[in-house]
């Protein structure tokens, strides 16, 4: 018995030691607004690696045919997801892409971080309530993060960050994020960028912006879409007339 026991420590250790190699301690998400429906999402995923798996890790990322799938099963974690997607839509330009290893101070192991890029579609709507005024209106079940009793939630090792366009403004916001604070007037200035922390709730998230085009983006925009309808009754009509030519030739040559 107690021989049995001294083979099966070190192969407890050892089987302890495979799924705690590499642990993901953090995750930070950003939105990144533009002034379409779409948005780029960038996640970082911070890693930390004990000693006897950075050589690991080097195999790992250099093993360029990695799947998501597989990643996931290397890291052990819930986290390594899209965080941010339009569930009846879809998402484009998926890439990941594991960093290099950053030694840890004092050499107890390192660290690293994952990154996952992609684009969401349909993430938020567009409403035009104004002469060259857009309100753009995120939408909160694009968000897949942690699902708790009260809804959706932060992770506890997480932050969310949503950066909207240079020259737009921000309407309304909830919850308060934890930054930037709002100013003595109960706004938040001409801040672009809003994060929140650790574990806050999502349930009731909402989130808009006011875009004002200028003259010359409006006549750009009135030509663009009357260029997209003009192609459009193009191709119709040339459809209608390659029918009239195979009906006549039809017809013509082979009744």
């Amino acid at each position: 018995m107690r021989r049995l026991l001294l083979y099966l420590i070190p192969l407890i250790l050892l089987s302890t030691n495979v799924f705690a190699f590499m642990n993901v301690t953090y995750l930070n998400t950003t939105v990144i607004l533009n002034k379409s429906s779409s948005a780029e999402i960038v996640e970082n995923l911070f890693v930390n690696i004990s000693n006897s798996s950075i050589q690991q890790y080097l195999l790992d990322r250099q093993s360029i045919n990695l799947t998501l799938t597989q990643w996931i099963s290397v890291l052990h974690t819930n986290l390594l997801i899209q965080h941010v997607f339009n569930p009846n839509s879809s998402i484009s330009g998926f890439t990941l892409l594991p960093g290099p290893i950053i030694n840890n101070y004092g050499g107890e192991g390192a660290h690293a971080i994952i990154t996952m890029r992609y684009v969401s579609k349909n993430v938020t709507t567009e409403q035009n309530i104004g002469p060259r005024k857009f309100l753009y209106t995120f939408d909160s079940s694009a968000l897949n993060f942690e699902h708790v009793g009260s809804g959706e939630a932060l992770p506890q090792n997480a932050r969310f960050n949503i950066i909207i366009p240079q020259g737009t403004k921000l309407v309304s916001i909830y919850p308060e994020p934890d930054y930037p604070y709002p100013n003595f007037l109960g706004n938040y200035g001409n801040a672009t960028s809003f994060s929140w922390y650790e574990g806050e709730p999502l349930s009731s998230f909402s989130f808009s912006y006011l875009s004002t085009e200028s003259l010359q983006q409006e006549v750009t925009r009135y030509f663009v879409d009357l260029y997209g309808n003009f192609t459009q009754q193009i191709y119709l009509l040339l459809i209608i007339l390659v029918s009239i030519f195979l009906v006549y030739v039809y017809v013509n040559v082979f009744a």
